[in-house]
């Protein structure tokens, strides 16, 4: 089983990109997933979390990510002391940031990537909402699912209009990725 970790703010739409992972990896890829948050009575801006869980079988096991594979941090603000409790060693953390160096010496036991999703969202959608940038590049990262299939996921989830815009995010960001 693959086990993902998102860090968010409120608003930012973790748990959205947490449940289009789960629906391209069981609906448009043929694997078992499950998708949730976790969070209180956070307002927008609070920090929160999500996970998802990938799998080849069903997935009997609902609580919460303790290993995570891959972590996706859609504010860098967020890395914070203690922030590694629960991270597989070697596993592959994404953060949306112009400057991943400034985390290798702190979290030198996984693999960092860093992608500048706040401009690539802000240039096509015009709104700081970074998830389906951060969700492409997971997809990019991971190989968890195919690029069509996190494409089909938001086709199916968002207006269209809205989706369109999205589609055009996470095929730049899957991109953007490809070519680090």
């Amino acid at each position: 089983m693959k086990e993902i970790r998102w860090h968010g703010r409120g608003g930012q739409g973790g748990f959205t990109a947490s449940r289009l992972l789960g629906i391209a990896a069981s609906v448009h890829g043929g694997k078992h997933a499950l998708a949730f948050p976790s969070f209180g009575p956070e307002r927008r801006g609070a920090p929160v979390l999500a996970f998802t869980k990938i799998d080849d079988t069903k997935i009997h096991d609902r609580s919460e990510v303790q290993n995570s594979d891959y972590v996706v941090v859609m504010d860098e603000t967020l890395i914070t002391p203690g922030f590694e409790k629960g991270i597989r060693p070697g596993a592959t953390i994404l953060v949306n940031t112009e400057k991943i160096e400034v985390y290798q010496k702190a979290l030198p036991a996984f693999q960092l990537i860093g992608i500048d999703a706040s401009s690539l969202v802000m240039e096509i959608l015009g709104r700081p909402i970074t998830n389906t940038a951060m969700y492409g590049a997971l997809a990019a990262t991971s190989g968890l699912v195919s690029l069509e299939a996190a494409l089909a996921s938001i086709r199916t989830e968002m207006k269209p209009k809205l989706a369109e815009l999205n589609v055009k995010i996470v095929e730049r960001a899957f991109k953007l990725i490809n070519n680090y």
